[in-house]
């Protein structure tokens, strides 16, 4: 809906803004230094090539002129919804690049800012805007746009950015209508939706049946409760040809199974590191692709855990002379990309303190017949210390059994043995189409792979040395996988049909830039078939952003959100800009829904 607030400036846009960006026409040469240097050196000759034979005759010699290198920001209110990329050297940018935005904003009117892109930052040419009542109306808009400067003028009279514009309310949208039906999907996906699927799901590591509630389903079946570490374990040593982990934190130290519920195979008694080692002995190959904490060093015999001890690099040092190859990835790849706008600061922070939380294990394991098939695990859980734990969340019992040697408590200081930090989280299998999908995101990730040399991180080189680590498998005939014969949804990936109760549709979501990965497309128009995004010099998936929208605008009848932090925004709120708020706003807006509800007995910070 488009609600007009009490202000009549103030337009709610809640729904999807359709945005084409097309082009920009007489932006002004924002590169001043650099084209008056050219022209001084064309005073004097000196900007031909040396030895070049002087020009005779009418013959016409051009110069290439240096320009701006213009962008788009698209704004609402100060936050920056959308980016277009980078044109270098045009005063007339042709971008012509599409994007789908989803608005919950109270706002007066959209900007578009023009920017230079820089060496030492960006530079604001000039700001276009949009009224929202005009937006809200739905009429298409589609025309060129005074491009104002910072002064409250355009730097030429026909200065312009040229926009195809349409606005649709949620409301009136009947992807949001349906609800969550069974052939329900995310268009906006790199990934599209797989069928022939099926989904194991898992409460913590392990668990005990007897203690878990008994859930009935159709046709008088009872949901059975699976343990995830131990079917982990399971399929690591019935592994043949591979065992992938991207974990933001692996440990070679943990045990997997400790309170088996049956029968372990040959090694199952193994900690997860010598268990891969057991494994790559075998012939498997084992990869670990790992978060590189850049507090934690193990340089010059000088070893320090790290602030937030992941334990990377001594899993590093525990692998190097095996089979089992592990590489720290990093977390600064995105932002070297745009480091002419990054200030040093900025890029420390950055990558220290965020990382890509994915958490997966991908093996081969039995499919039909003699044949082989990937299987991929993924959720929250990553196979470190302190986090086994069960639903019974013991924090004093079985400390010298169960949990020996796996103590993890931020909380207390080193050296406390109780109490045990529980730990609940949510992990899943994935068997059929979309097990290749996880498996396509980590060979991705993996070539993109990089190893910092020890005198700096300013110094970078590519490992080529794991470059030809991946398995083929289309080339190994008895994995079942995708090839250019098999489209990635055929049938013949299918373990289940889709009359089977136990049949799922999965789509895999993430949320990645081509900075830290390999395989994304190098142009816009290539970018946004496979429903990417581009930003300046970056392309982006986002469709676990979208995949959120899309489910919370389609609910009919409840929202559940579950998940380790919730960093909601306070965008819309009063007082949102004031550091700290946050917390004392919920309060309120908590304290005012009790009060009108009527609730005796009940305080906000029950809630």
């Amino acid at each position: 809906m488009a609600e007009v607030a009490l202000n009549n400036n103030i337009v709610y846009l809640h729904g999807d803004l359709d945005l084409k960006i097309i082009e920009a026409r007489s932006l002004p040469n924002m590169d001043l230094v650099s084209e008056r240097f050219r022209r001084l050196c064309t005073v004097f000759d000196v900007c031909r090539k040396p030895f070049a034979p002087p020009h005779h005759g009418n013959h016409k010699h051009h110069h290439k002129i240096i320009t701006s290198d213009p962008y788009v920001i698209v704004c609402l209110a100060g936050a920056r919804v959308a980016r277009t990329r980078i044109i270098n050297n045009s005063q007339n940018p042709v971008w012509n690049e599409n994007f789908k935005i989803p608005l919950a904003h109270p706002v007066s009117q959209v900007e578009f800012e023009v920017k230079d892109n820089d060496m030492f930052g960006a530079d604001l040419i000039g700001v276009a805007s949009v009224h929202a009542k005009r937006i809200a109306s739905g009429e298409l808009i589609e025309e060129w746009i005074p491009v104002i400067g910072p002064n409250g003028k355009p730097h030429k009279p026909d200065s312009a950015l040229r926009l195809r514009i349409s606005f649709t309310p949620c409301c009136a949208n009947p992807i949001y209508q349906k609800g969550i039906s069974e052939n329900y999907a995310l268009k906006e996906s790199y990934f599209p939706l797989r069928h022939g699927s099926k989904v194991t799901l898992y409460q913590d590591a392990h668990l005990d049946e007897e203690m878990m509630p008994d859930i009935g389903l159709d046709e008088k079946r009872h949901y059975e409760h699976e343990k995830c570490w131990e079917d982990i374990c399971h399929a690591i040593l019935e592994a043949h040809h591979m065992v992938y982990i991207v974990g933001w934190s692996i440990y070679h130290k943990v045990k997997l199974v400790r309170e088996p519920t049956k029968p372990l195979p040959l090694g199952g008694d193994l900690t997860l590191g010598e268990l891969l080692k057991y494994k790559s002995q075998e012939g498997v190959r084992v990869l670990l692709l790992v978060w590189d904490d850049k507090t934690s060093h193990s340089k010059f015999f000088i070893n320090t855990t790290g602030v937030m001890d992941t334990h990377d690099e001594e899993t590093r040092r525990y692998f190097k002379h095996s089979s089992v190859t592990c590489v720290l990835a990093p977390r600064y790849a995105s932002i070297l990309v745009q480091f002419r706008e990054t200030n040093y600061y900025s890029i420390q922070v950055v990558g220290t303190i965020y990382t890509h939380h994915q958490k997966c294990v991908i093996v081969d394991t039995q499919g039909p017949g003699n044949n082989r098939k990937i299987t991929s695990f993924l959720g929250g859980l990553d196979l470190c210390d302190g986090r086994y734990d069960t639903p019974e969340h013991r924090l004093f019992r079985d400390l010298n059994t169960v949990f020996k040697d796996d103590y993890h408590n931020p909380t207390f200081a080193p050296g406390t043995k109780a109490p045990r930090q529980p730990w609940h989280d949510l992990h899943c299998k994935i068997e059929g189409p979309a097990a290749y999908d996880v498996l396509t995101n980590f060979e991705q990730r993996w070539r993109k792979a990089t190893k910092w040399s020890e005198l700096g991180q300013r110094f970078k080189r590519i490992s080529h040395w794991h470059d030809d680590a991946l398995l083929k498998i289309e080339r190994i005939s008895w994995i079942i996988s995708p090839s250019d014969t098999i489209p990635d949804d055929h049938p013949s990936l299918w373990v289940s049909e889709e009359d089977d109760p136990e049949n799922w549709h999965v789509q895999v979501f993430r949320s990645i830039d081509s900075g830290s990965l390999k395989g994304f497309p190098k142009t816009a128009h290539e970018a946004e078939q496979q429903n990417l995004v581009c930003a300046k010099n970056l392309v982006i998936d986002r469709s676990i952003q979208m995949a959120y929208i899309q489910a919370i605008r389609s609910a009919q009848n409840f929202i559940y959100t579950l998940n380790q932090y919730f960093l909601g925004s306070s965008y819309a709120w009063p007082s949102y800009k004031n550091a700290g708020q946050t917390m004392q706003t919920m309060y309120e807006i908590i304290a005012r829904e009790i009060k009108a509800a009527q609730l005796e007995n009940a305080h906000p910070t029950d809630y």
